[in-house]
């Protein structure tokens, strides 16, 4: 069976990133910050990050018609179709973040911009375009409005695509979205889909899974994941780095797990290379840069 392609329908963004000796309390101000600019969105940084892992990546998106351009040629610059962005008179989405020095660990502010204008419309317009087929692999955030996910997620069903849905932020309108689908939350983001649930992980995962009848990877930051799937659970272990910057951690879970499908890997497989991929990526600062190539997994798994 060829090989599919990863379609995300996701957001774009400019993200303002300040390193700082520790995150800042509510109300308390943190000097001796360094300030860069960089390339980001859940939606592009996951297409990215299955770009890198080998696979054929197109995403639907929107950016700025003043702003955006540098946006679409690091995407493309990366490897992914670009033909799917749509221009229009809203700004670019930016992204404020805070990076600690002594944990790596963020806290993220997020201005749609162009992203709120991406309309059902649009994104019909561009899955008929590149004419999504049941080989292909759907990826879905929620940085989007509800109408447009709703749209992708239906019409990936109505063709049988594989559909891979990272709910974050999570919210009512992205656990719609997750009827069948590959779920990717992290904890928190699991905690509040399963609200009263269980306690520990494992069981609220067995839970989500029981509603949806989706796998659900659960990203565990430095212990790994889980994976949940018919009443089963399985640990997936992190791989021991030294972590610089956790920013784009889950988005690179995602894309590389969404490429690994695409190839026509087992789940388990995908989901082992994902973690993989994520402690790779937060050895470098920002979403992107850190971000492996299929070889660069492919190392760290021999190891």
């Amino acid at each position: 069976m060829a090989a599919g392609r990863v379609v995300v329908v996701g957001s774009i963004n400019i993200d303002i990133v300040v390193r700082l000796p520790r995150l800042p309390a509510p109300g308390e101000t943190v000097l001796g910050g360094v300030l860069t600019r960089q390339h980001g969105g859940k939606g592009a940084n996951q297409a990215v990050a299955a770009a890198r892992a080998g696979a054929v990546v197109c995403l639907v998106g929107a950016v700025g018609a003043a702003d955006g351009q540098d946006s679409v040629d690091a995407l493309a610059a990366s490897g992914v179709d670009v033909s799917a962005i749509r221009r229009c008179l809203e700004s670019t989405g930016h992204a404020i973040v805070q990076v600690a020095d002594d944990t790596g660990e963020n806290q993220i502010a997020v201005a749609s911009g162009a992203n709120a204008a991406l309309s059902q419309q649009d994104v019909d317009v561009a899955l008929r375009a590149i004419e999504l087929g049941p080989a292909d692999v759907v990826v879905l955030s929620c940085e989007l409005p509800a109408a447009p996910l709703r749209h992708a997620a239906d019409f990936a069903r109505s063709i049988r695509a594989r559909l891979v849905v990272n709910p974050a932020p999570a919210t009512a309108d992205c656990a719609d979205l997750l009827a069948g689908a590959v779920a990717t939350p992290n904890e928190h983001e699991l905690a509040v889909l399963t609200d009263g649930a269980g306690e520990a992980p494992a069981e609220r995962a067995v839970a989500l899974f029981d509603r949806t009848g989706g796998p659900v990877v659960v990203t565990l930051g430095a212990r790994g994941a889980l994976l949940a799937s018919f009443g089963l659970v399985e640990h997936v272990a992190a791989y021991q780095v030294q972590p610089r910057d956790t920013t784009g951690a889950g988005d690179t879970l995602t894309g590389v797990l969404a490429a690994g499908l695409a190839q026509g890997l087992e789940l388990r497989t995908a989901v082992r290379r994902a973690v993989a991929g994520a402690a790779l990526a937060v050895t470098q600062d920002g979403a992107r840069s850190g971000m492996p190539t299929a070889a660069e997994i492919d190392q760290l798994m021999a190891q």
